[in-house]
């Protein structure tokens, strides 16, 4: 039972990265998936969240710039960002909410 998290990286301010997340060991198809984010001194905080039947929240911090997505046929949840920022930059891990399963996170870093 494990979710991993891959396609961090460095990038500039304005471009844009996707996140997967890919999860094994449940029943992905039930489980409402979401990504977190947590900077350096700062608290984990909320990013996006999508349910089984695919409805979508998010962060008014990311509105309208990050994409979350899921594919239940490769069992892998996706949060596609783009015009990135500086404040974005932390590391994004994804939950299996209700679960209480976390992956161990990607790093984003968005340079100036």
């Amino acid at each position: 039972v494990q979710l991993v998290e891959s396609g961090g990286g460095l990038v500039q301010a304005g471009g844009s990265l996707r996140l997967s997340c890919a999860a094994s060991g449940i029943t992905f198809s039930v489980r409402t998936m979401a990504w977190y984010r947590q900077a350096p001194g700062n608290q984990r905080e909320f990013v996006a969240r999508i349910t089984p039947s695919g409805d979508t929240i998010y962060a008014d911090s990311v509105k309208g710039r990050f994409t979350i997505a899921r594919d239940g046929a490769k069992n892998t949840v996706y949060l596609q960002m783009s015009n990135l920022k500086p404040d974005d930059t932390a590391v994004y891990y994804c939950t299996a909410e209700r679960l209480g399963l976390w992956g161990k996170g990607t790093q984003v870093t968005v340079s100036s």
